[in-house]
């Protein structure tokens, strides 16, 4: 759970080589061509099919707060119309507990559920079985976590693509142990294989002055930074504007993040994103929204 202050009640609580994990020989296969999209779907997800299709990605990530318990069915349901609406290839998802990952794997039956852990709040990943096939995943442990927070890395084939998700260490104080993570996370994105395509994304606690201590690869983007910083996606954890939690103050965070480390290697299709937008923002019919935290809906396609 991304807080700005410890108010939060403490219950929610090898740099390998990825070529390994890739399929032998020349991978000739890309990403299945989407064959439907809904109505109602973004522009970015509506636009006409072409040769070009193979070559793009659509992705949310979202921490969908889990340990709450109130409304939590009505939530959930909330979770499963967005994803529906949207129809995303890959779904980050931060916060799952295990009734949560129950009910997604029984409505969305066209996704792959992975989950990074089992017990309490753990990360998961949902790959649309029509669209991105799996080779192999794994759970890199965060050795100093008080949290029992980890990485999730799963690598597809397709256009060769490693995606990753994590919720980083939450509170203000706890800003050591989030720098480390995101050492973790900086050593993937740097070190990945050039012919692989690196996407992470998930909620990182992270506050702007701890990733200028960090710093990122060269090679590496902030999309959100990348498409222009607008203004109307910024904020994914705004008590302001969502009063699923009560707090004796305001605070708008970005915490929620995605990061893009492009294959680097000429000749392999280079992916950038071209659609950023927030997705939970409207109240459920009971009277609550479907997370504390907004999603965000990201679209990619080859340069």
């Amino acid at each position: 759970m991304a807080r700005s202050v410890c108010l939060v009640v403490w219950w929610k609580n090898k740099c390998l080589s990825l070529s390994k994990y890739l399929l032998p020989g020349p991978v000739h296969t890309q990403l299945t061509p989407r064959n439907h999209q809904s109505s109602t779907a973004s522009p970015a997800a509506t636009q006409k099919p072409s040769e070009e299709e193979d070559f793009k990605l659509s992705l949310i990530t979202w921490n969908v707060d889990g340990l709450d318990l109130e409304k939590r069915p009505e939530r959930s349901r909330g979770l499963v119309k967005y994803l529906n609406l949207h129809n995303p290839d890959v779904v980050f998802l931060q916060e799952l507990v295990p009734p949560y990952v129950q009910f997604l794997k029984e409505q969305l039956v066209n996704y792959l559920m992975i989950e990074g852990g089992r017990n309490g709040c753990f990360t998961g990943m949902l790959l649309k079985k029509s669209r991105v096939k799996l080779v192999e995943s794994e759970m890199v442990a965060y050795p100093t976590t008080k949290m029992r927070r980890n990485l999730l890395v799963v690598i597809v084939n397709g256009q060769k693509l490693c995606l990753m998700t994590s919720h980083f260490e939450s509170c203000k104080e706890n800003t050591a142990e989030r720098l480390k993570q995101l050492h973790v996370v900086k050593r993937r994105l740097k070190h990945a294989p050039d012919d692989v395509t690196v996407v992470f994304g998930g909620d990182t606690n992270l506050r702007d002055a701890e990733v200028t201590k960090v710093g990122l690869p060269a090679t590496v983007c902030d999309v959100w930074e990348r498409l222009g910083k607008q203004e109307h996606c910024r904020y994914t954890w705004d008590t302001s504007a969502n009063n699923n939690k009560t707090f004796p103050f305001v605070a708008r965070c970005r915490f929620d993040r995605i990061y893009l480390r492009p294959a680097i290697k000429r000749g392999i299709p280079r992916l950038a994103p071209d659609h950023m937008a927030l997705v939970g923002l409207e109240k459920l019919d009971c009277g609550r929204y479907t997370s504390d935290h907004w999603g965000i809906y990201c679209t990619f396609s080859a340069e």
